[in-house]
């Protein structure tokens, strides 16, 4: 998605050769333009999918999915990471390491919202080692649905989580893929086809 790979060159940041920084648009302040082209995208690749829900994780999840949601007209589903006085039972769990926040965070989802009958699509913003993708996965076996793919808008194709993903027979659409962020530049897996 070109729209996504200019948002990256011009205000991402590189802070190693493993972190992108997206919090100009993304992950801390969010471009709703950006968003709402994001979402269309998703709609279209996964239209003929029999989506009936999208699930994503608290919190960076949440602005691509609502908007996906919003395209195909289906509900989104956010796992959360903190339990609340609301959320205390009946909950789908899967523990989930972040390598970015060098922690690990129990997220959960209530029964009430997924189920054997939904076909569901992940969404997040970032793929490295496949950890939140592999989590959100757990949670879908766990209510007995279908997963139909993964939604990702940065795919850092140089670590390890996508191919995984795609080696388990799992569509893995993933709108920008990066291919290093070496020398603090970053690079773009070169798109088949293109001259």
């Amino acid at each position: 998605m070109e729209l996504l790979e200019r948002k990256i060159r011009e205000e991402g940041r590189v802070l190693s050769a493993s972190v992108l920084k997206v919090d100009a648009f993304i992950n801390h302040q969010i471009d709703p333009v950006l968003m709402d082209s994001i979402g269309r995208e998703f709609a279209d690749r996964f239209s003929g999918a029999g989506i009936t829900k999208i699930l994503t994780l608290e919190s960076s999840g949440i602005a691509p999915a609502q908007m996906t949601g919003l395209h195909l007209q289906v509900p989104v589903i956010f796992a959360r990471k903190r339990r609340s006085l609301t959320l205390n039972d009946q909950l789908y769990t899967s523990e989930v390491y972040s390598f970015t926040k060098e922690q690990s965070n129990e997220i959960a989802v209530s029964h009430d919202f997924i189920n054997a009958d939904d076909h569901v699509l992940i969404l997040d913003d970032f793929l490295a080692n496949g950890q939140a993708a592999l989590g959100l996965l757990h949670i879908v076996e766990q209510a007995g649905a279908s997963l139909e793919g993964i939604g990702i808008l940065i795919e850092k194709a140089f670590q390890e989580g996508g191919e995984g993903l795609r080696n388990r027979g799992i569509r893995v659409e993933s709108l920008a893929r990066i291919a290093s962020l070496e020398n603090g530049r970053v690079n773009f897996v070169e798109k088949v086809g293109a001259q």
